[in-house]
């Protein structure tokens, strides 16, 4: 086998027999026909794409021609778009191997169509070329296209000059889009097809704002709605009908009269050239219902409405779309005391009232509720009902820093004084003892029907407990009290039977010479008590001064002068009242020493 190699590889061509193998070429003859067979070959490069013939077709695979030495293969199932394929057709194909380990071509048609693609795109996006595709399927905020094998992105927002609501509508459909971005580090490509449709919108925008001009009827379709209007596409240019141009009447929403997609005729309100804005009305196309209202209409009417608008000054009742009457709070209720329009009405709730003004020129209404109930105080049993003295139980509407109003019946309000509120403590604010919404038993205090006026009471409903008090917090007594509240000015202090005094801060001093605290029990001494005011004014050194006691005594006799005649008579009668002091006055030691030193004086001035 080795001797056969061998020889093989020795041959010479030269020498060959003219009449065997090789005929008689020349070495001419030869090269010119090596040249002439290399010519059919061709030299082909992996990662490239060529044309090939289609030469033979099997179950699973295509034989195509590329002019190499030999033949490849490319799966049949990448020929799924040409079901008519057939031997002779040309088609471009990408070398994926010159020779594999089976020393066979590979050749594939889908990266060859997807290189072409990538190719087409990138020549698309530099030269603003328009690329057609297929739209594969709906994502999140868009839709995905195959531009021949290469899937782009199609946002939402630039599928269309108007919003798009429905995406799946454009699935499987062909459209013509540019290329706007691609990322080729992820290989991701952005499309659009709305700059192909503003391109065409474009001249026909600007025959539209040419002859644009106030009052003009255009038809328009809405394509977005928001909470201030909708938005109309008058045909390629955007006009804005707001919420207050759609109805006469109120609307809270366009929605409420309108809808999307909607075709409509509207009226051109205003156009400003500079910013393109377009302003539209669709309620000015037809007759101010203002104008037909009937003529028998007028003050004293009654009418039926609903209410559209609850402010803190009074409620809107509209009688008809369009014509709408303001209801003042003070024509809610005969009350006097204004309260809050929700107390009475609410939005929505359709009520009756009575015409109280009308102004046809300027559209104005005034409406009233009140009027169509009697006024409680011109009731002829309204000064028995509410004579004064009488007891009533009410409703309390209302706190003010200097009392509180309750409501007796409706329409029927009264005031009741902070000071009136209780014999025994001393109120700053009403809030103290009631809250709104609380019901209050009261008593007629004052009543003025002319003024619409009550005074009411509620400490009144029992006896002034300060008649008893005076006979109890005589000045001298002394009694135990609890200081609750102390500041720069003295202490208020808790007495018994509920009642509060107060002391200077002098009058705090204890007898070891520190001050009493906030919560502190001690005992006072009664220094002035006043039923008219309610005041009581107490001390606690006085109850341990032995000094101050005695000169505040002697002060007290000094002030009388007593005759030699009746002098005896005079200090025995003192001396009888300060021998048997009141229950409520506790005794002391400096009591007993003042006494008797009045009474060695009083028996020198008998003897004299």
């Amino acid at each position: 086998m080795a001797e056969q190699v061998e020889l093989v590889d020795n041959f010479d061509w030269d020498n060959v027999d003219a009449s065997g193998f090789g005929g008689n070429y020349t070495s001419e003859q030869r090269a010119e026909m090596e040249e002439m067979y290399s010519g059919t070959l061709t030299t082909v490069q992996e990662e490239e794409v060529v044309t090939g013939t289609v030469v033979g077709m099997t179950d699973r695979d295509v034989i195509l021609n590329i002019g190499f030495k030999s033949d490849g293969l490319v799966p049949l199932s990448e020929f799924r778009d040409l079901p008519d394929l057939k031997a002779g057709d040309t088609v471009e194909v990408f070398i994926e191997e010159q020779e594999n380990a089976n020393g066979q071509l590979i050749l594939s048609r889908k990266k060859a169509k997807i290189k072409q693609a990538w190719k087409a795109i990138y020549d698309a996006l530099e030269n603003d070329s328009v690329l057609e595709g297929v739209v594969k399927r709906r994502t999140k905020g868009g839709l995905i296209m195959d531009l021949d094998g290469v899937e782009a992105f199609l946002p939402g927002s630039q599928i269309d000059v108007k919003p798009i609501r429905d995406f799946d509508i454009y699935v499987g459909r062909r459209m013509e889009v540019k290329v706007v971005k691609i990322n080729a580090a992820f290989d991701n490509v952005v499309v659009s097809h709305k700059v192909l449709i503003e391109k065409d919108l474009e001249k026909q925008r600007e025959a539209i704002l040419n002859n644009l001009e106030k009052g003009q009827i255009l038809e328009g379709v809405i394509k977005n709605m928001t909470n201030f209007g909708v938005f109309i596409d008058l045909g390629g240019v955007d006009g804005l009908l707001h919420i207050t141009d759609i109805s006469w009447g109120r609307i809270a929403h366009p929605s409420e009269v309108l809808q999307l997609d909607q075709k409509l005729n509207i009226v051109v309100l205003d156009f400003d050239e500079a910013k393109k804005r377009i302003s539209l009305g669709l309620k000015q196309l037809t007759p101010h219902p203002w104008d037909s209202l009937p003529e028998d209409m007028g003050v004293g009417t009654k009418v039926k409405g609903r209410i559209v608008n609850v402010a803190d000054y009074g409620a809107f009742m509209e009688i008809i779309p369009g014509v709408e009457g303001l209801i003042h709070v003070s024509e809610m209720s005969w009350s006097q005391h204004l309260r809050n329009p929700q107390d009475f009405i609410k939005q929505g709730d359709v009520v009756e009232a009575q015409i109280l003004t009308l102004d046809r020129e300027d559209r104005k209404m005034s409406l009233g509720i009140k009027q169509l109930s009697e006024d409680p105080w011109t009731r002829g049993d309204f000064s028995e009902k509410y004579a004064i003295g009488t007891n009533h139980n009410g409703l309390v509407r209302n706190l003010t820093n200097f009392g509180l109003f309750v409501e007796l019946e409706e329409g029927v309000d009264g005031l009741v004084h902070v000071s009136d509120l209780s014999w025994t403590k001393k109120i700053k604010h009403p809030s103290e003892m009631v809250k709104v919404g609380d019901r209050l038993d009261v008593v007629v205090l004052e009543l003025d029907v002319s003024n619409r006026r009550l005074a009411l009471g509620h400490k009144q409903l029992e006896e002034n407990p300060w008649d008893t008090f005076q006979t109890v917090f005589t000045p001298g007594s002394i009694h135990t009290a609890t200081i609750i509240d102390k500041n720069d000015r003295g202490a208020v202090l808790e007495l018994p039977y509920g009642i509060e005094g107060f002391a200077y801060p002098k009058s705090l001093q204890k007898e070891d010479g520190s001050t009493a605290e906030n919560g502190e029990s001690l005992e006072f001494r009664v220094l002035e008590f006043s039923k008219d005011d309610r005041r009581v004014v107490l001390s606690h050194n006085a109850v341990y001064s032995k000094q101050a006691e005695e000169e505040g005594r002697a002060a007290k006799f000094a002030k009388k002068k007593p005759s030699t005649s009746g002098a005896a008579s005079q200090g025995e009668g003192k001396l009888s009242d300060l021998k048997k002091p009141s229950t409520a006055e506790k005794s002391t030691l400096g009591d007993l020493d003042a006494l008797s030193a009045l009474r060695d004086k009083m028996m020198d001035n008998e003897q004299e």
